[in-house]
């Protein structure tokens, strides 16, 4: 999966958050899927953080 595929919102907080990213990157295909289909579901920036700081604590 290609940055340039991600939800802008998305890809900013993750470039935001480098253990978010390093872990997004090692997910399976199926996972990345999850949790793509979240983050385009999300109403607000904050959410979308939230988001990407549980992806870097799990």
């Amino acid at each position: 999966m290609d940055m340039k595929d991600l939800p802008a919102g998305f890809a900013m907080a993750l470039a935001q958050n480098e253990d978010a990213m390093k872990r997004f990157e090692k997910m399976d295909e199926d996972d990345k899927a999850k949790v793509l289909e979240h983050a385009r579901s999300v109403n607000s920036k904050q959410e979308m953080k939230v988001l990407v700081y549980d992806l870097s604590k799990n």
